[in-house]
């Protein structure tokens, strides 16, 4: 069918939204794809819903192939399942919970681990029936604290996740392998620059799993590289631990009076003025850095965690979330520090802190602070600093944590040379759940000998509507979107130019034949708008082949406009349906 802007309900706008930060909310908006109903809540009007629907189809289509179902489940879910995962609690405040008449708990599905998973035991029972993948295409829900930068990040929004079965982990692995090949295939054909990294399982759970990120300067996530292959998010990345350093020789610790000296800054200053050394000067990589934070449980409890880091170097908090989670993190307060008065603001040293010590404060510091490393950190006294205490001999922290920031430049953590920063938009995700829902929900089946067996499972996301929003990251120009064929909301937009009704009626002509030719068409019909604003209004909705049929109409031609490059062929009016279905069986 084909779309007429005359009676399309579309209005383009000129202006950007007063609320939009990135690109895509900019021009999803301008150009009449989406609206917003409230914050973190968008409205998908008629072309908008067409490229959504295109992507689900991409999505349904290499699902379909590697063997998937598909099937639907609702998005009002009763409590039990998630509380038996515990995830009821860790979902914490981003978990849309409400009660019915009766009083009964219910929530709003984030995701649906619990209900694929009850599905399967309620229905299968044996090795026979494994492998088996299934999926849904579905909306989902998450109370986003700060919703942001349109359909990117919003409380609504459209994901498929897909869910697989095997009766051991050596099937399992088939089944992962298949789904990351079919993800590959999917962000292909969707037209992305995107890269697959090592990621954080989180509240998931499970051993291990990878990202699809976009490459976008809007995005969200920092991800590593390096020239060697090696590609992480910042959140997973490893640091190599230096080997332990011998300290028979190291000085004794000593406290020295190092007055206002509360920052890294005024503290290396200070040391070199009043406590030279002979082989170079003191730098902030000399120093150990303790950050106080709260971790606030999924049951509302707070615990105080100490971080110890070397102080050239800053606490990552999208790091340190990570390796906490589910508890959430808070900053340590004035009345935090009231009800711990051993500790001295600005001066906190590792005297005071682990379970050992005064405070009984969980210490963990960066894999860097290795065995017999001399540090400069705080006397646990407000103006005192302690000198050449050694890691081992004057205090043992409690573990290690990847709470410090990644830099450029350092190694990579398999050695393949150093890394470089960029940043991404999470597209897909793909985990390695092992047993965590099935043991936890009762899923056994029997195996060949009849003894019964947890089955393992993955879990596999793709974020649809995001994806929507990440192409146009990653394709617009100055001027507006430019669609990658599959996805967009037709084959050819066709601009009729001028107030003469010839124009019109051999648009109307040609409108007509290309449909029946099997070309979907978005038709500019409407009368009495300037073919200035109608250049405009192609270029900002960005369907990649543009037809103007106008003042080449007198010599018999049409123009034909590649939206991505700009350039421009006049094609003779009756050869103009076949140039198009060219172009499309070679794009």
């Amino acid at each position: 069918m084909v779309m007429r802007m005359s009676t399309l309900f579309l209005r383009t706008l000129r202006e950007d939204p007063v609320d939009a930060e990135v690109i895509s909310h900019k021009l999803l908006v301008r150009a009449g794809y989406v609206r917003r109903a409230a914050p973190g809540i968008y409205s998908w009007l008629p072309l908008g819903y067409r490229v959504l629907r295109n992507v689900e189809e991409i999505v349904r289509e290499e699902m379909d192939a590697i063997g998937a179902q598909e099937v639907h489940f609702p998005a009002l879910l009763p409590r039990e399942p998630y509380e038996a995962t515990n995830r009821w609690e860790e979902y914490g405040p981003n978990l849309f919970r409400l009660k019915d008449r009766r009083e009964g708990d219910y929530l709003l599905g984030p995701t649906h681990e619990e209900m694929f998973t009850l599905l399967v035991k309620d229905l299968y029972s044996s090795y026979k029936d494994l492998p088996l993948s299934l999926y849904q295409i579905q909306h989902k829900y998450r109370d986003e604290a700060r919703p942001r930068a349109g359909i990117l990040r919003g409380r609504e929004f459209v994901m498929k996740d897909s869910y697989s079965f095997d009766v051991d982990d050596e099937a399992f692995k088939r089944s992962y392998d298949a789904h990351r090949e079919a993800y590959i295939k999917i962000f292909d054909r969707l037209g992305l620059d995107y890269r697959i990294v090592a990621a954080m399982s989180g509240a998931m759970g499970g051993s291990a799993s990878e990202e699809f990120l976009a490459n976008a300067t809007s995005g969200e996530d920092t991800y590593v590289r390096s020239p060697g292959g090696y590609a992480a998010n910042v959140e997973a990345v490893v640091t190599p631990a230096p080997p332990p350093v011998p300290y028979d020789d190291a000085p004794a610790a000593h406290v020295e009076d190092t007055p206002d000296t509360p920052t890294i800054e005024t503290l290396v200053n200070h040391l070199n003025e009043h406590f030279p050394r002979q082989d170079g000067d003191w730098t902030a990589a000399d120093t150990l850095k303790n950050v106080l934070v709260m971790l606030r449980q999924p049951d509302g409890t707070r615990e105080p965690l100490a971080v110890g880091v070397p102080g050239d170097r800053d606490v990552d908090e999208k790091r340190l979330q990570a390796q906490v989670e589910p508890a959430e993190l808070e900053a340590f307060t004035d009345a935090d520090f009231e009800a711990f008065p051993m500790l001295a603001k600005g001066y906190i040293g590792p005297g005071v802190l682990g379970e050992k010590n005064a405070s009984g404060i969980r210490y963990l510091v960066d894999p860097r602070v290795v065995e017999g490393t001399r540090w400069v950190t705080g006397a646990d006294q407000s103006g005192k600093h302690v000198l050449d205490l050694v890691t081992g001999r004057d205090f043992t922290p409690d573990g290690t944590i990847e709470a410090a920031e990644v830099r450029a430049g350092d190694p990579a953590p398999d050695g393949s040379g150093p890394l470089e920063l960029a940043r991404g938009l999470e597209l897909g995700h793909i985990f390695q759940l092992g047993r965590k829902y099935s043991e936890a929900l009762g899923l056994q089946v029997q195996d060949e000998s009849g003894r019964l067996v947890t089955p393992t499972m993955g879990s596999y996301g793709i974020g649809v509507s995001r994806a929507v929003a990440a192409i146009v990251e990653n394709s617009h120009d100055g001027d507006g979107i430019i669609w990658p064929r599959e996805v967009s909301p037709a084959d050819v937009h066709v601009v009729a130019t001028g107030k003469d009704e010839t124009v019109f009626t051999a648009a109307d002509e040609l409108v007509d034949e290309m449909e029946r030719s099997g070309v979907s068409v978005l038709y500019d019909d409407r009368r009495g708008v300037s073919p200035g604003v109608k250049f405009k209004d192609s270029e900002l909705i960005g369907v990649p082949t543009i037809v103007v049929v106008g003042r080449g109409l007198a010599d018999g031609v049409v123009e034909v406009k590649d939206r991505r490059s700009g350039e421009r062929t006049e094609v003779p009016l009756a050869n103009v349906v076949a140039h198009l279905r060219s172009l499309l069986r070679d794009s």
